[in-house]
Formats: structure tokens, C-alpha cells, sequence
């Protein structure tokens, strides 16, 4: 008989009475259900996030600070948590909202329960919303500011709008260097160092250079307010611009960067918030959709080819451009390479006269399809070349 194997302590079953909840729109609609994770108030923004898995890897991405996901997969947490599938060292969501949560985490890495990591986080959710209604409403008035009051707060839905109305909007938030590392370090690469990239960390997700690392690059990551004289400061092979939160119209520090480096020449890969930047830094504009794109189920055209992926995204701004002919930018010209076939949004940048390119989905797909893994080799070949 062979030896029994280890599997660590299933977590137990989540506790099954809950204080009262509500979430409540700017636009003054509410929605009641029942605590789930930490009991208090919080704010931000309500978006809705479409992937059928994957909960722990969007509670973890940087890109969703500041905003309260609403998760369109009515059954979540029946997989718990683990040490393994994290995107960074926290949970960055400021509010959750679901619609049945599992009672028990099943899974054989699972180490703890979903709600346990939320109330340990201070992350304060609602359970036994109706999200389909909730969804249809953010798509049919677009994302909007929300709140979330559970126990004594739920009887006070006014004081919570008023709070909503009172918060930040994401319109002019500047919320990559909240989200940084507050140093560089290095993530080496898997097998001979082949190349050296500079990133700049305007949110990573801890994916992104894993995949990098398995082209054979040593990733060198950089705070989001760095230089382009740090990044260029080794001398690397290409520089990397990260995805992140917040609006691009006022990351003028990460365009500065970006500008930097396009004068030098050294090849450049953004993706997600670094498509915006490096489309800022091209002389182009950004605006905000109204709802967003934010799942794992996206198909987005390569327009050189016709190949159509599906894809993982995370973003609520999108960079202006023209997608029938090339721009001219202070670097020579620029072409829509990748757009978004449900709405004909920019979904990727292509510079023909100096080495730069971007795309506005994520290709380390955590959570998500595989479809774009290719985007880190054309980079290495970028490099190469």
C-alpha cells in the first residue's frame, strides 16, 4: 500500500448567521443582503467583473484598489484560499459583493475560507445580492461610486449615500503610487539570463514577471514614480510598463518615463494601464467606458492577422485613437494593432518606427485563458532584434 499523502486541514464551514448589509448607489438604488467578510463601511467604485473562476486572483490584483468588484459568477469561495495563486502581498478590492457564497471551501491546496481572508484583510462585503440586477444596472448607467454598510449601518441607507456621494471619484485618481513597491527588486530568470528588463511597477501583478522570467529574462522592478533615467540606469535590454488602478490622464510621471525611453530607442512592452501610458506618451488621449471590460472572456482581434483571442481584462479607461489609419506621434508612426470585437475599443498599440508596443488586456492571464501568452516571446524577440 502506498503512503498516504498530506494534504493540509480543509477549512471548516463559514459562519452561517450574518449581519444585515446594504449597498447603495450614487445614483441612489439600493441593495440588501447580509455581511460578508469584515463588518464596518466602505466606499469606491462599483464595477462588475465577469470570470467564472479566478476570485483570488482579482481580489489580489492592484489594478481593483479603490474598487468595490461585484462578481457576476453567482457561487463564490467554494474553492477557498491558498498561499499559491495571490497576484501581491494583499487584497486590494475595496468592497465585495456576491451572490451565494459557498458554505464550505472544497479543494485539495485550499487553506482558508474565502470570508475568513476578508475579514482578516478589513475587506467589508455583502452576500444575497441579486448581481445579475445589480450588473444590468452598472451596464445600463455605467459604473458609478457605491458603498457598502453592514450591522447598525445598514439601517442608516442616507448617511451611506451621502458618505458615497462625498468619496473620491475615479475620474482623476492617481492610484498607482499607492499601489507600488516601495523598492526595486529583482525577479531572475528561469534557466541562463538571456535579457534584463527594467518594469515599472504601476501595479503588477506577480504573474506578469514570472512570465517574463520564463523567456529567460531577469525582470528589475521599479517604483511606479521612477525615472526614465532608473530605468535606463543599467542599462537593460527593454523596459516594461505595467497594468495599475487609477486614471492615465494624470500618471504624467509614468508618461515622462515612457517618453524617456522611446528617445533612447530600447524596446518597450506595456500592458493594461501601460498601453494608456505609452499611448499617452504618443501624443494620443485616454477616456473612461462607461462600464469598463473586466473578466476572462473578452475577444480581441489582431488586426495583422485576423487572429482573434480570448482574453483576460481589468480596466475602465481606454486610450483614443484612430482605427483606420496610423497617427503621427513625436516617434514616428503609430497603428491600432488589437481592438475589442464587442465594442470596437483600442485594445493594443503598434509604434513602426521605433521598437514599442502594447496591449490593454493581460496576457499572464491570472486569472484567464492562455490565448496571449505569445505577447512575452514577441517581446523577447523585440529584444533580440
Amino acid at each position: 500500500m502506498s503512503a498516504a499523502v498530506s494534504r493540509p486541514a480543509r477549512p471548516p464551514v463559514a459562519r452561517a448567521v450574518r449581519p444585515p448589509a446594504v449597498l447603495v448607489l450614487e445614483d441612489g438604488r439600493a441593495f440588501h443582503g447580509e455581511a460578508y467578510g469584515a463588518v464596518g463601511r466602505t466606499t469606491g467604485e462599483a464595477v462588475f467583473a465577469t470570470g467564472m473562476t479566478g476570485y483570488q486572483e482579482t481580489l489580489t490584483d492592484p489594478s481593483y484598489h479603490g474598487q468595490v468588484v461585484v462578481q457576476t459568477a453567482p457561487h463564490i469561495g467554494n474553492t477557498g484560499m491558498n498561499d499559491e495563486d495571490p497576484e501581491s502581498g494583499r487584497i486590494w478590492v475595496a468592497g465585495y459583493v456576491v451572490r451565494d457564497p459557498s458554505r464550505i471551501a472544497s479543494n485539495w491546496r485550499a487553506l482558508r475560507a474565502l470570508e475568513d481572508d476578508l475579514e482578516a484583510a478589513g475587506v467589508v462585503g455583502i452576500a444575497g445580492v441579486d448581481t445579475r440586477a445589480l450588473t444590468r444596472h452598472l451596464r445600463e448607467r455605467g459604473s458609478m461610486r457605491c458603498g457598502i454598510g453592514s450591522s447598525d449601518a445598514a439601517d442608516d441607507v442616507d448617511a451611506l449615500l451621502d458618505r458615497v456621494r462625498a468619496s473620491p471619484a475615479m475620474i482623476g485618481a492617481d492610484l498607482a503610487p499607492q499601489v507600488t513597491t516601495p523598492k526595486p527588486y529583482v525577479v531572475p530568470a528561469v534557466g541562463p539570463t538571456s535579457f534584463r528588463v527594467a518594469a515599472l511597477d504601476l501595479g503588477i501583478k506577480t504573474s506578469t514577471p514570472a512570465r517574463m522570467s520564463e523567456q529567460g529574462i531577469e525582470v528589475h522592478v521599479l517604483p511606479a514614480t521612477s525615472t526614465a533615467a532608473d530605468l535606463l540606469a543599467g542599462n537593460p535590454d527593454g523596459v516594461f510598463l505595467s497594468n495599475g488602478p487609477g486614471d492615465p490622464a494624470v500618471a504624467d510621471y509614468a508618461v515622462a518615463a515612457a517618453r524617456g525611453v522611446l528617445e533612447r530607442g530600447v524596446p518597450l512592452f506595456g500592458i493594461c494601464f501601460g498601453n494608456q501610458v505609452l499611448g499617452r506618451a504618443l501624443g494620443l488621449g485616454t477616456y473612461k467606458l462607461g462600464y469598463g471590460h473586466r473578466g476572462v472572456n473578452q475577444p480581441v482581434q489582431d488586426r495583422s492577422t485576423g487572429h482573434v483571442a480570448v482574453t483576460s481584462h481589468n480596466h475602465g479607461f481606454a486610450v483614443a485613437a484612430s482605427l483606420d489609419e496610423a497617427s503621427d506621434s513625436p516617434y514616428g508612426r503609430v497603428r491600432v494593432s488589437h481592438v475589442a470585437l464587442n465594442d470596437g475599443v483600442v485594445e493594443g498599440l503598434q509604434c513602426l518606427d521605433v521598437p514599442a508596443f502594447s496591449v490593454q488586456y493581460h496576457p499572464e492571464a491570472a486569472p484567464g485563458p492562455h490565448d496571449a501568452h505569445g505577447l512575452f516571446a514577441r517581446f523577447r524577440a523585440l529584444m533580440e532584434a
